[in-house]
C-alpha cells in the first residue's frame, strides 16, 4: 500500500490557516504566542524569561477575576539548587579484560544530570533486564541477583502483562532509585529500545548541557544516594554486552516478543568521573483560587495543572538556541488559563485552583512541592486534571486520558467526552511511561484522582503519522515554536471539554475516589492516616 507524503496528510489534518478562528480559539492562540515568544527566552525555571511568564499568567488570572491562591498572593516561591556537570572534567570508559575502552561522551553515553556525585566510580555492570521490582504482580528483576558495589544496567520499559500504570509507578526514578539504594548499588545504566526513542540521540544527549534541579530542603529530596546514572546509546550497547551470556540484539527480540527478559552479570566494568558546579535558585508556581458558591463544597477543591517552565536557552540547531516550548507547554498553560474564564463565569460549587507550576522538566520539582506544601488543606483536594503537551495537532476526535481506568473520574469523563463527540481511547505506548512523567503524578502519590490528557489515535492511521514526525523533530527543540501549524479549532474544543469536565466534578456532591482495585488506592489510606481524623 502506497504512503501519502507527510505534506499532504499535514493538509488532509490541519486547519487551513487563513481561514477564520472562533474568539475562543484566538484567545487560546493568543495566550501561546505571548508564553512562547523569543522574549521569554525559553521559561527556564527560576530565569528572568521565566518570571516574565509568571508574571503574564498572574495578569491573566487577576484581570478574569481569579483570587490569589498562594497566601498572600499568587505566587509561591521554591527554593532549589541548580547544578551543572562539568564536562570537560567528566570521563566515562568501560574495561574488560585488561582493556580500558575509553568513550565518547555525547557520542556513545553521557553522564545523567539527575543522579549521582562528584567523584570517581570504578564498578562491574550487571544487567538487570527492566530493573523493576512489582510486588503486587510477582514480578522481581532483582531476584537472585547480586547488584551491591554495582551499576545496574536496564531496558528502559516494562513487561507487557502488566498494567502500564503499574509498571510506570515502579519505574519511575525515585522508585527504581528506592529499589536499588537498599540492593546496595552505586549507580544505573538506562538502555532505550530503538523502536521506542522519543527524540534523535544528538538531542537527547545535548540535554546533559542544560543544568540539573533539585530541592534546597534536603528532605524533599527523594533519588538521592546513588552515585552515578548513565544514558547510553542503544546504537553502542553491544560494546556493554561483548563476552556476555546474551547479545543486545537477543535482549531486544525477548523484548518484542513479549518474553522476559534475561538477569546476568556483564565482563565489563565502568570508569566514570563527574564534577559537578551548584548555585541555588529561586522560582514559584503561580496559584489561582476559584472560591466554591456551595457553602459546604467550597470547602473541596478540583486542581488544574499545566507546567510553565521549559528549558530556556541551550545548544544551538540551525542557528536557533531558544526552547520556545510552544507546544511543551505553552499550550496546556493556555489552555488553563481559558479554562479558568469559562468557569469564573458558571460558579462551580467546589472550589477550583489553577496552579501554574515551575520545575516540570527538572523533575516535576514545582508540582512535588505544591503537593507537600499545598495552599489549601491536602485532604480536601479531590482531583487533580492536568495538561502538558495535550499535542493539538489534528482534529480531536479520539482522546486519551492516563488514569482513567483507576478511579471514579472515569464516569464523569465519559459522559463529557461523549456529549463532545469524543472518543476515549487506551494509552498506545505505556512503554513511554507518561502516566508518571508530568505532574499530576505528584498528586497521585498523595492519593488524589488524577486524569493527565493527550490527543488520542488511531494505530497506523495519518494523525499517528503526524505525531510521531513532530516528536522526532519538534520535541524539546527550538522548533517546538509558534510557527509550527497547530489545529486552535480542536484546542478550543479541548478546553471546553475540559472545562465540562471540571464544571460536572465541581458540582457532583459525591467526591471522587480510587478503584476498589487500583494501586494508586493504597496512597488515599496513607494520606488520610497522615492527616489523622477527618471533619465530615
Amino acid at each position: 500500500m502506497s504512503r501519502r507524503p507527510l505534506s499532504v496528510v499535514l493538509m488532509l489534518l490541519l486547519p487551513v490557516l487563513a481561514s477564520a478562528a472562533s474568539p475562543e480559539a484566538e484567545r487560546w492562540w493568543g495566550h501561546v504566542r505571548v508564553l512562547a515568544d523569543d522574549a521569554m527566552e525559553g521559561r527556564e525555571t527560576g530565569s528572568e524569561g521565566y518570571q516574565k511568564a509568571a508574571n503574564y499568567v498572574v495578569e491573566q488570572l487577576s484581570a478574569m477575576g481569579i483570587q490569589p491562591g498562594a497566601g498572600a498572593g499568587y505566587s509561591q516561591e521554591v527554593e532549589l539548587v541548580s547544578r551543572r556537570l562539568v564536562d570537560a572534567s567528566s570521563r566515562l570508559a568501560l574495561r574488560r579484560g585488561g582493556r580500558r575502552i575509553p568513550l565518547v561522551i555525547g557520542r556513545e553515553a553521557f553522564i545523567s544530570a539527575r543522579l549521582g556525585e562528584s567523584g570517581q566510580v570504578d564498578a562491574p555492570l550487571v544487567f538487570v533486564g527492566y530493573g523493576l521490582s512489582i510486588p503486587e504482580a510477582g514480578h522481581d528483576d532483582f531476584a537472585g541477583l547480586d547488584v551491591r558495589g554495582k551499576v545496574a544496567v536496564f531496558l528502559y520499559g516494562g513487561p507487557a502483562h502488566i498494567s502500564g500504570p503499574l509498571v510506570a509507578h515502579h519505574g519511575s526514578l525515585e522508585e527504581r532509585v528506592k529499589v536499588l539504594r537498599e540492593a546496595g548499588a552505586v549507580g544505573i545504566m538506562m538502555l532505550m529500545h530503538p523502536k521506542k526513542e522519543e527524540m534523535p540521540w544528538a538531542r537527547i544527549a545535548s540535554s546533559r548541557f542544560e543544568p540539573a534541579m533539585t530541592f534546597a530542603d534536603p528532605s524533599l529530596i527523594e533519588d538521592g544516594g546513588l552515585k552515578i546514572g548513565v544514558v547510553f546509546d542503544n546504537r553502542h550497547a553491544e560494546k556493554l554486552f561483548a563476552g556476555a551470556p546474551h547479545t543486545f540484539k537477543e535482549v531486544l527480540a525477548k523484548a518484542d516478543a513479549n518474553q522476559p527478559l534475561p538477569r546476568f552479570e556483564l565482563p565489563t566494568r565502568l570508569e566514570a568521573r563527574a564534577e559537578w558546579t551548584q548555585a541555588p535558585v529561586r522560582s514559584s508556581n503561580v496559584v489561582g483560587l476559584l472560591p466554591g458558591s456551595d457553602a459546604t463544597l467550597a470547602k473541596e477543591y478540583v486542581v488544574l495543572t499545566a507546567h510553565l517552565d521549559h528549558i530556556g536557552v541551550g545548544v544551538p540547531v540551525k542557528g536557533d538556541a531558544i526552547f520556545n516550548g510552544a507546544m511543551d507547554n505553552a499550550t496546556g498553560v493556555a489552555a488553563v488559563l481559558e479554562v479558568a474564564r469559562t468557569l469564573q463565569a458558571l460558579k462551580p460549587k467546589r472550589s477550583v485552583l489553577f496552579l501554574l507550576v515551575t520545575g516540570e522538566e527538572k523533575g516535576l520539582l514545582g508540582s512535588r512541592y505544591f503537593a507537600a506544601k499545598p495552599t489549601v488543606p491536602l485532604s480536601s483536594i479531590v482531583a487533580n486534571f492536568n495538561l502538558d503537551m495535550f499535542l493539538p495537532l489534528f482534529p480531536l476526535t479520539r482522546m486519551v486520558a492516563m488514569g482513567q481506568e483507576e478511579s471514579s473520574l472515569e464516569a464523569p469523563l465519559q459522559q463529557v467526552a461523549a456529549a463532545h463527540g469524543v472518543t476515549l481511547v487506551p494509552d498506545p505506548e505505556p512503554d513511554r511511561m507518561l502516566f508518571i512523567r508530568s505532574d499530576q503524578y505528584a498528586f497521585i502519590r498523595k492519593g488524589v484522582p488524577a486524569l493527565f490528557f493527550k490527543f488520542g489515535h488511531a494505530p497506523g492511521s495519518p494523525e499517528a503519522r503526524v505525531l510521531q514526525t513532530w516528536s522526532t523533530r519538534h520535541y524539546h527543540a527550538p522548533s517546538d515554536d509558534v510557527r509550527q501549524p497547530m489545529d486552535r479549532e480542536a484546542a478550543a474544543k479541548f478546553v471546553r471539554l475540559l472545562a465540562d469536565l471540571s464544571l460536572t466534578v465541581a458540582n457532583t456532591p459525591e467526591r471522587p475516589h480510587w478503584n476498589e482495585r487500583s494501586f494508586f488506592r493504597r496512597f488515599a489510606s496513607a494520606a488520610v492516616e497522615e492527616a489523622g481524623p477527618r471533619t465530615p
